[in-house]
């Protein structure tokens, strides 16, 4: 059976405390126990797809930009404001360009639209029900 593994980047344990004017009073617990039961729901086994919220190391990480390409498994990129509307040096990121799908500024449901684009596009490519 598939499964998606779920990957947070820096500072995302702040959720909730941590400026919520942009990111909301939701804490990382929150969305985690709903993307687990969403997952859970739809994939189980090894991984066949990745959600990842970089955090800061999106403009700043190569190293997880290697890491995710070593592995050879379709991620899909999460960030829980919209990026684009933040300051300049946070424009950039060093995964969108292999990702499978960005999804940004959906605030913490953006973790569950990841996992349901993830099983209907890429793990359902792989398997037939």
């Amino acid at each position: 059976m598939p499964s998606i593994l779920l990957i947070n980047g820096s500072n995302l344990n702040l959720l909730g405390t941590r400026e919520p004017h942009l990111y909301g009073s939701t804490t990382l617990p929150q969305p985690e126990d709903n993307a687990k039961a969403l997952a859970a729901s739809k994939a189980r086994g090894h991984t066949d797809a990745i959600i990842v919220n970089p955090g800061a190391f999106t403009h700043t990480g190569v190293a997880i930009r290697d890491a995710l390409f070593g592995v050879s498994i379709p991620f899909v990129e999460v960030h829980i404001t919209n990026a684009h509307a933040r300051e300049e040096s946070r424009r950039h990121s060093y995964l969108s360009d292999k990702a499978a799908a960005c999804i940004i500024g959906l605030g913490s449901y953006g973790y569950e639209a990841a996992i349901e684009y993830a099983v209907r596009e890429i793990i359902s490519a792989k398997y037939v029900y």
